[in-house]
């Protein structure tokens, strides 16, 4: 027989230190892969989109809010929001400091369900924040980016029902356009509450 030599051994079983050496690597890949998962969904979490849901969830309910006699900070975001998400880790510890004493409140402007607080606090820009009193009357607004300091003076003055020093204040947003705008009054439906004449 001529050829290779390799042809003519018979195959041989492993040796210990080989099926070591197999094991060794398999536990080192399933450990590579479960880290790189946990990594993956650690980080995950941890982005601003995915900060902003998870406050989102640990909120209270609006109509809660509106009826449970402690003043209320209401937000108008999205997941997208650039802004949003600047702000998101300084409005987490805002609200774990001050939840205590003012609601929290967030509205994300890409469920239709929200729509009609939408056009009733005319929101074209996010974040917007409606500062709302124990009665759940709107007392102040601010839009855009706010610096932490301007947003926890405000949360202070809301809980001790005094009047906030930076009302109406405006900062960098995001630009948000209804999905529709209110309707105008009709001169030719019945339902219209318009001075016509009828002849």
């Amino acid at each position: 027989m001529t050829g290779n030599s390799s042809d003519s051994l018979p195959p041989q079983e492993p040796t210990p230190a080989g099926i070591g050496t197999r094991l060794r690597n398999f536990a080192i890949a399933i450990v590579a892969i479960l880290l790189g998962t946990a990594l993956f969904f650690g980080f995950k979490a941890d982005t601003a989109p995915g900060l902003l849901s998870a406050m989102a969830e640990d909120v209270v309910p609006l109509e809660v809010a509106l009826t449970n006699g402690k003043p209320t900070l209401m937000e108008f975001y999205a997941n997208w929001c650039t802004s949003c998400q600047a702000m998101a880790s300084e409005m987490e510890a805002l609200k774990q400091q001050y939840s205590d004493r003012v609601n929290f409140v967030m509205l994300n402007v890409d469920n239709s369900k929200w729509l009609p607080e939408i056009l009733h606090y005319r929101v074209d820009g996010i974040p917007h924040f409606v500062f709302l009193d124990a009665a759940g009357g709107a007392i102040a607004q601010t839009i855009g980016e706010q610096p932490r300091t301007v947003m926890e003076a405000n949360l202070v003055a809301l809980a001790d029902h005094s009047p906030l020093p930076y009302a109406q204040s405006s900062g960098e947003t995001s630009a948000f356009s209804a999905p529709v705008t209110p309707a105008k009054a009709s001169t030719t439906d019945p339902r219209s509450h318009s001075s016509q004449v009828v002849n």
